[in-house]
């Protein structure tokens, strides 16, 4: 392709954005057509909604997987779309709020409970939804799994108490926020992509200090995530270490101390003989 031809090409698709159009290929019909033959495409999407994009791929072949995917055993796995989360979503987006019915512990049913619904996240340990709202007569931050939810309606608040729950909620969640520092040692940083693929989930800024060559990643989350970050952590190893965090710092030091015990390393830094070592683990 010349120089002249992906000006021209550039030029089309600047005016399809414009005007709201985009390309789809036949591939990307042919899975969009596979995909609302799942059973679940009834829950995300509205009926009228549904229909439309039925009524225009009519006409195009669902892709044929049989040939190329092969599923095995595998245990069951919850499914990612909760019905709930449409309505939840307009209710947040409209600030919303709502009559929640929900579960605890043991089966007991809390009933008709008046709320401000505040966020949607997605528990990549748990594989569920939880919905993250203020409890409006208890004056409480709550977080209560989709699966947990009995019922939930819409209920219409005056603007200047919405506005006030979100000074309250703002004020909630800065007080649980957390700081940490993760240093990358710099032996390894040809794996920095790799490293912060690993912290993607959370809210992060990364710091290059050109005299040492060494990354540092700043991550700000909420103190619940902590355990999930430790294990992240964990996970990459000697890649990194906590600089700042004195929480982080003192679990990771917790988790080396109980490896080194079990592999025979003595508090002063000792090794047992190869007898001790074989007893211990």
């Amino acid at each position: 392709m010349n120089l002249f031809e992906k000006i021209f090409n550039h030029q089309i698709i600047s005016r399809l954005d414009d005007s709201g159009t985009f390309m789809v290929t036949s591939h990307e019909r042919a899975w969009l057509k596979t995909m609302l033959n799942h059973p679940a495409a009834a829950d995300a999407f509205a009926a009228d909604t549904l229909a439309k994009l039925r009524s225009a791929l009519e006409q195009d072949m669902p892709m044929d997987v049989s040939a190329h995917l092969i599923e095995k055993a595998r245990s069951q796995d919850r499914q990612v779309y909760h019905p709930m989360l449409r309505p939840l979503r307009r209710s947040i987006m409209n600030r919303n709020g709502m009559r929640i019915t929900y579960e605890v512990k043991g089966g007991r049913v809390i009933s008709e409970q008046r709320g401000f619904p505040y966020k949607l996240e997605y528990s990549m340990v748990k594989r569920e939804w939880y919905l993250l709202w203020y409890h409006i007569p208890n004056h409480a931050w709550m977080s209560t799994r989709l699966s947990k939810i009995l019922s939930v309606t819409a209920e219409p608040l005056d603007p200047p108490e919405a506005e006030r729950i979100l000074k309250k909620i703002g004020r909630i969640l800065e007080s649980r926020r957390y700081e940490a520092v993760i240093e990358v040692v710099p032996k390894y940083n040809a794996e920095l992509s790799r490293i912060l693929y690993a912290f993607s989930c959370f809210e992060k800024n990364v710091i290059y200090d050109a005299e040492k060559d060494t990354y540092r990643i700043k991550i700000t989350l909420l103190k619940d995530e902590l355990e999930y970050l430790l294990s992240k952590i964990r996970f990459l190893g000697m890649r990194v270490r906590v600089v700042e965090g004195g929480y982080l710092k003192r679990r990771m030091l917790e988790s080396a101390t109980l490896a080194l015990e079990r592999y025979g390393v003595d508090a002063d830094g000792g090794e047992g003989n190869v007898e001790d070592v074989e007893k211990r683990a």
